[in-house]
């Protein structure tokens, strides 16, 4: 995999992308420090003297409501990298053959033609229900671009069925930010048919090393930032705290503890010959998970990244179940609903983690697409409270008594129990500062004691 290329390839797109989404945004008149007010007239509204169809009137409000909220920059980060995460996917899935039909959405079968076979064949795309009246008439005004945008926001919402993590139904702002030229000679269309070698669209790896090269920049920048005594912001958390694992660390990792396991359980299988970085053990072992059968088999990364661990993970548990006698076609959705978990904080390295493995899964049954089964990757959100809120809540849990605490401790996850406890003892420190004593609270102290020591 040529890693010099993937760089300029993220560095060049990134850059592009985020400077038309900017350019997009100034046409409905967004701008980093104002916004400009928009003229209704009827069926039409006008912005900076432009005449614009006034269906945008919604999606232009939701667009300067998000921009009030997270602020124009972040903003513009975050329609970036949808973008990104959204045209990677399917150029990855046109280079594999895993769009219908094998669509080209950015080359031509043809050689000699220069527009892809998405606009090409766009009369013939039965599968994304156009309307044909509509297209006759984009063609015959020659809208190739508005057509080529047409299409591909159409195939993004098809798509949606599939994979919902990374393909959101676009009925949104993040329409009217869709890159414009794409056809255009230096667009990031050629960036995405020029740049990485064909070959390497043929690993699934390239869609983590895609991603960590673009979001190595602002890597920099944040540490650059802490040398000047500058905090990490909250949206910032997910670029600095991610490592990318060399692929022979994930299969030293992987192998000596799923590998370990099944072969624990097999000791004659035949896994360990494909299994370079195993280490066996030096005395046989006795206690150990006992494992009926693959199913039972659960692997989570509770930092999965864009999931190079879930990956290879993946290719090994494939080589169980086919050793178990599985069939071919059964495996991939076995894996994807029983054996692999991801937890991740970044929304878009979870997206590329998803499909990294549905890509694997399609790879081995290429009619996996129809078993709408989806990859167990969890994505957490923060969770806030407005100070109002916050107290309102504090009080409530406040009123519970210490044996109104213990009897849930008996019918409720610990975990939930003690978290009760930590807002009961909030609420009896807060108004009066009594101390949680044996004496006073005798049937919650040890849990008191409990969460003193954590």
């Amino acid at each position: 995999m040529d890693k010099s290329a993937i760089i300029e390839f993220s560095n060049t797109v990134r850059d592009k992308l985020n400077a038309e989404i900017q350019n997009r945004a100034a046409n409905y008149g967004i701008f980093p420090q104002e916004i400009h007010t928009v003229e209704e007239h009827g069926d039409s509204v006008v912005i900076n003297g432009k005449v614009f169809n006034a269906h945008i009137k919604h999606q232009r409000s939701q667009l300067v409501k998000q921009v009030k909220d997270k602020g124009y920059e972040q903003l513009m980060d975050e329609v970036t990298y949808t973008w990104f995460n959204r045209l990677i996917a399917l150029k990855f899935m046109e280079m594999n053959g895993c769009l219908p039909d094998q669509i080209r959405v950015f080359t031509s079968t043809d050689p000699k033609k220069p527009e892809p076979d998405l606009l090409t064949n766009a009369l013939n795309l039965d599968f994304l229900n156009l309307d044909r009246d509509f297209i006759l008439d984009l063609k015959a005004e020659n809208q190739d671009e508005e057509l080529y945008k047409h299409l591909i926001l159409k195939l993004c919402n098809y798509l949606n069925d599939t994979m919902p993590f990374l393909f959101e139904k676009i009925e949104d702002y993040t329409e009217l930010l869709f890159p414009d030229k794409l056809l255009h000679t230096g667009s990031v269309l050629q960036d995405l048919n020029s740049k990485i070698p064909d070959e390497d669209w043929h690993e699934v790896e390239i869609i983590g090393w895609i991603y960590q090269d673009y979001i190595a920049p602002k890597k920099d920048k944040v540490f650059a930032d802490l040398k000047k005594n500058i905090k990490i912001s909250k949206e910032n958390i997910p670029a600095v705290t991610q490592l990318f694992t060399p692929h022979w660390i994930v299969r030293y990792l992987v192998e000596n503890s799923l590998g370990r396991l099944w072969m624990l359980n097999r000791p004659e299988s035949r896994l360990v010959d494909r299994m370079e970085y195993y280490i066996e053990p030096e005395k046989p072992e006795t206690d150990f998970l006992k494992i009926n059968s693959p199913e039972e088999l659960k692997i989570c990364d509770p930092a999965c990244g864009s999931g190079h661990m879930l990956v290879y993970a993946f290719d090994l548990l494939y080589a169980i179940y086919e050793e178990e006698g599985y069939l071919p076609s059964e495996i991939p959705e076995l894996i994807l609903t029983h054996n692999l978990f991801g937890i991740e904080i970044d929304r878009r390295a979870g997206e590329l983690a998803g499909f990294a493995l549905t890509m694997k899964a399609r790879g081995k049954d290429r009619h996996f697409f129809r078993k709408q089964v989806q990859p167990n990757i969890c994505m957490l959100e923060n969770v806030a409270f407005e100070e109002g809120e916050l107290n309102a809540y504090i009080d409530f849990i406040g009123t519970f008594s210490p044996m109104t605490i213990e009897l849930l401790y008996s019918s409720l996850p610990r975990q939930i129990t003690l978290v009760l406890l930590s807002v009961r003892l909030q609420r009896m420190y807060r108004p009066s500062g009594t101390f949680w004593n044996r004496k006073t609270f005798p049937e919650t102290y040890p849990f008191f004691q409990l969460i003193r020591k954590s």
